[in-house]
């Protein structure tokens, strides 16, 4: 793997990533209610690990060769966002000073919620693996799956730093704007519903 092609993936990397979507909306929802960004945007990056060492396993190639087990990950990916979202539609997340309930759950929940979004998202596992293979090199010292964990890890760390900059903003720009907070939570909320219910839409009912 040579230089030019790792920064290649990683340009191309960063734009999956600044594109918006459930992991901006859950890292958006945490900054809102306070002080468990990190928790939630390690939960985040913990389902990503978790899919790049699925990947370098080579376990991603034989799950995506079964079309019954790619269709049950994809129904329980979508009905997580859907419950999420609707979570956070009704009950839109609240600045830290006005969310006594929040202040009661845990970080390892808040985290665990987070692995769960990234990790069952089939469009994140579809990225790495029809993504990561193309920038691979058979001629490389590092074998395939080597290569493929550290392009994960670039993907990985790329998620890092914007996810964590999104809940910050977040924070600090929304934690003294109540009404301003609530909205963007709802709005959080209806885009992981809408990103659950069109998963389904497109793997259920157009099959």
């Amino acid at each position: 793997m040579t230089l030019p092609a790792l920064f290649s993936f990683w340009a191309f990397s960063m734009m999956f990533v600044l594109t918006p979507g459930a992991d901006w909306a859950y890292a958006m929802s945490a900054g809102i209610r306070g002080r468990f960004v990190v928790s939630a945007v390690v939960g985040l990056l913990t389902g990503y690990v978790v899919l790049t060492l699925i990947v370098a396993a080579g376990i991603g190639i034989l799950i995506a060769g079964k079309p019954l087990l790619m269709l049950l990950l994809t129904i329980a990916g979508a009905l997580y966002l859907i419950w999420l979202g609707s979570r956070m539609l009704l009950n839109p997340p609240k600045p830290e000073a006005q969310n006594n309930t929040f202040r009661n759950e845990s970080r390892y929940n808040v985290a665990l919620h987070g692995a769960l979004v990234s990790g069952l998202n089939p469009k994140a596992f579809m990225f790495f693996l029809a993504f990561l293979p193309p920038f691979t090199m058979a001629t490389a010292s590092w074998s395939i799956s080597v290569q493929l964990f550290v392009l994960g890890m670039v993907h990985t760390l790329s998620c890092s730093v914007v996810y964590m900059f999104v809940g910050i903003g977040a924070r600090l720009i929304l934690s003294a704007r109540p009404t301003a907070a609530r909205f963007i939570g709802r709005l959080s909320g209806i885009i992981m519903l809408l990103l659950g219910v069109f998963l389904l839409y497109r793997e259920v009912i157009q099959g």
